[in-house]
């Protein structure tokens, strides 16, 4: 049985589109299981109705000709139910309904399975035979499974060509494709499908008696990619803050490195030709990155690779590279869209970004928020069928719709409007407070550290850095850094906002966010090994960090210390000792250095339920939503099957805020959110009406944040605070506040959220 599964399920994903899909479907398993009849219904969700697609035993005519209400039929009645009907003799049941002119007269057992994707009906798979027996157990088994193994390869075969025959059908897709957002925002414009034009693994290897030669070859493909890769940079300098064009300057950085370019000079020297040489350093490269565990890091791979094929295709095309002509709406697509190819696009031209693979931590998300670019990232179809067609891509839900109905285009094009002209409004709010109507003061601040060393320029007004990374030093780097070596970073951080906070967090790594030179492997690594539980296992690591942040400090005296994923006051009280040791060691040093604030992260549900006592230990407290959001859900959020249950706005999240605030209040301690949260408008109406004291988010978000704060008082905040409390269900929750920024006109975010 697995086998023939195996068979089917790897032939449909081959077939070129959904008609030769379909018709393997019926086709191997009116075979596989003996009957005399199989036929599959898809369904239509514009129209309500099933339609026969495919059948091995009906009349060849009624294929795309039949079409039945939801509520007809035994086939709707699989549909409604969402479960198997099993029958001896289909003709005597009551919701039995003949088709005309089909021949299915003579079928009497009848045996229907539901095909499910993500809790939405695709259709229905149906069996028959000649007797009058029902189906055995086995059968309906083996149906049941091929069904929910089926389900994903008719949504991968519909995405692939399926758009045609869907209209042909009078079928015109409605639903999206669903994958996880990348970047927030509305792109509506023209699919241009991207692919690696170089590849890796078809290169053989091959001798060469000039060596030097050889290596001059490479070393002018090597001078050329640098060159295109300084185009890039040049392009995007007024596009991106200095934090992200990082991501390039690690390009180059990597070109120059003894690790990539020195490895394949020095396999050139043992004989092999240039690409066969590159092909084998690039492969051990990738090696290392995915062993790692996390995800951030393993997909920083895919630089490497995309290294590779840059040098690759200027060592096959001699050097000339012919630019490509991009439509003046151009959505870029592909299996898996690289940060250079989407510096390629020229700006004015990019409205959009969807890749089959990837997620949020890609450098290509990343670069997509930080330019103002709607991005879905994961997407669940593959690409080849779709270059040139009209494309939808909804940055916040995750959501991309290809060849839309009128309707549809008309009103995405209409919220697209309105985000250009709200973003245009923005920014006039960069200089001014940030405050509410009433008075109340919500600084607003940035969370910087994740690409590089690098501090952004560009602040859109943030009045400090909310929440400064500091494990990424640690990550790019093959082994720990010295004392000296943060100190330099630290203090570099802390200058560039000499007039504002800066809260350094302590390293936080270990469990899905290993190490290179220190991996730590877990079989559940969110449950494991990680922040403060490492530091404080490893003293040695932690007073060495410390000693270099407090050094940072002196003169500038603008240093808040922040503790990751603290879940007890022991953990506090060891922490605010070795802390302690730090400074006196200092001191006696000779160094003229004040005590910082500190504060913890909330981020686990035990700190939850301690938050008075570990609130007086401190200084302030600091809630990471994205993690505490997770652990109270029990939801992966970068897991795809589950990331629709994942949302801040769960009535259980608000009331660990609420009990989070006043805690801290209680003890006169500030509070700040620095999660996603604190950069979802809908969001930060709640978090003003609990009172939250500060709010730290990307650079991108400030702006909208500002415009929420500046146009709702605390008082219309705490009244909608009250109403979320009283509501059961996330999505209640969220429709009233979007209805809310909708009325206020802030209706180009009122989508933002997931």
């Amino acid at each position: 049985m697995l086998d023939i599964l195996r068979r089917i399920v790897q032939e449909v994903n081959d077939a070129a589109d959904i008609n030769q899909a379909l018709h393997i479907i019926v086709t191997r398993v009116k075979k596989a299981m003996n009957v005399d009849l199989c036929s599959v219904y898809l369904s239509d969700h514009t129209r309500k109705q099933n339609v026969l697609m495919a059948s091995d035993g009906l009349n060849p005519d009624a294929v795309g000709n039949v079409h039945m209400d939801f509520h007809q039929g035994l086939t709707g009645l699989v549909g409604i139910r969402e479960e198997v009907i099993n029958l001896a003799d289909a003709p005597t049941h009551s919701r039995y309904q003949y088709i005309p002119q089909s021949g299915e007269e003579n079928y009497h057992a009848y045996l229907g399975v539901p095909i499910i994707r993500h809790r939405i009906l695709l259709g229905v798979l149906v069996v028959q035979r000649y007797v009058r027996k029902e189906f055995d157990e086995d059968s309906v088994t083996f149906l049941i499974t091929i069904a929910a193994q089926l389900s994903g390869a008719i949504a991968h075969a519909e995405a692939s060509g399926g758009v045609n025959i869907l209209q042909q059908k009078s079928m015109r897709r409605a639903a999206p494709f669903s994958g996880q957002p990348g970047s927030p925002g509305i792109g509506v414009g023209t699919a241009f499908v991207i692919y690696p034009s170089a590849d890796l693994n078809a290169i053989p290897d091959r001798f060469v008696d000039d060596v030097e030669k050889e290596v001059g070859v490479f070393t002018n493909a090597v001078e050329a990619v640098r060159n295109d890769i300084r185009s890039m940079l040049v392009r995007l300098t007024d596009k991106l803050p200095a934090e992200d064009r990082a991501l390039f300057d690690a390009y180059l950085l990597m070109l120059e490195s003894e690790s990539l370019v020195g490895d394949v000079i020095a396999k050139i020297r043992q004989g092999n030709w240039a690409s066969g040489s590159l092909r084998d350093t690039i492969k051990e490269h990738l090696r290392t990155f995915d062993e790692m565990l996390d995800p951030y890091l393993r997909e920083r791979g895919e630089d490497i690779r995309d290294l590779g094929r840059r040098i690759l295709m200027r060592l096959q095309s001699g050097g000339d590279a012919r630019p490509r002509k991009y439509p003046k709406k151009t959505v870029l697509v592909g299996e898996e869209i690289t940060a250079s190819m989407l510096a390629e696009v020229p700006p004015a031209q990019l409205v959009g970004v969807v890749s089959v693979s990837g997620s949020r931590t890609s450098h290509v998300a990343i670069l997509a928020r930080a330019m103002g670019l709607a991005a879905v990232m994961g997407t669940d179809f593959p690409v080849g069928r779709i270059d040139a067609m009209e494309i939808i891509v909804d940055g916040y839900r995750g959501q991309v719709y290809i060849s839309p109905t009128r309707a549809i285009l008309d009103e995405f094009s209409r919220l697209a409007q309105e985000e250009q002209e709200l973003s245009a409004d923005l920014i006039s709010l960069q200089n001014l407070p940030s405050e509410t109507p009433d008075g109340v003061h919500v600084p607003l601040y940035i969370n910087s550290g994740l690409l590089a060393d690098q501090i952004p320029k560009d602040i859109n007004g943030a009045e400090g850095i909310g929440l400064y990374r500091t494990e990424f030093p640690f990550m790019i780097r093959e082994c720990f850094p010295g004392e000296e070596e943060q100190y330099q970073i630290y203090r570099q951080v802390l200058q560039s906002f000499k007039h504002g906070p800066v809260t350094l967090r302590t390293l936080d790594v270990g469990g899905d966010k290993a190490l290179p030179y220190f991996p730590i492997k877990e079989d559940n690594p969110f449950l494991g090994w990680r922040g403060i539980r490492i530091t404080l296992d490893h003293p040695e690591i932690f007073l060495v960090q410390l000693r270099a942040m407090l050094r940072a400090s002196e003169t500038l005296n603008n240093m808040n210390l922040l503790l990751p994923m603290i879940n007890s006051v022991h953990e506090v009280d060891e922490s605010l000792a070795i802390l302690k040791r730090a400074y006196n060691e200092l001191v006696e040093e000779g160094f003229a250095i004040q005590m910082p604030k500190v504060g913890v992260m909330i981020e686990v549900p035990s700190a939850v339920y301690q938050v008075r006592e570990i609130a007086r230990r401190i200084d302030y407290l600091s809630v990471g939503t994205n993690d505490l959001t997770q652990y109270l859900l029990a939801v992966d959020r970068n897991n795809s099957r589950v990331a629709s249950s994942y949302d801040a706005l769960h009535p259980s999240v608000l009331r660990a805020l609420v009990q989070v605030v006043e805690g801290a209040h209680a003890e006169c301690k500030p509070v700040a959110v620095c999660g996603e949260m604190a950069g979802d408008p809908a969001s930060v109406l709640l978090l003003i009406g609990m009172g939250v004291d500060s709010l730290s988010m990307s650079v991108a978000n400030l702006p909208r944040i500002k415009w929420v704060v500046r146009n709702f008082t605390s008082g219309r905040a705490k009244r909608l605070l009250e109403e979320a409390l009283s509501c059961e269900t996330t999505d209640v929750i969220r429709a009233r506040l979007n209805s809310v920024l909708e009325e206020a006109g802030l209706g180009g975010l009122i989508r933002a959220g997931r």
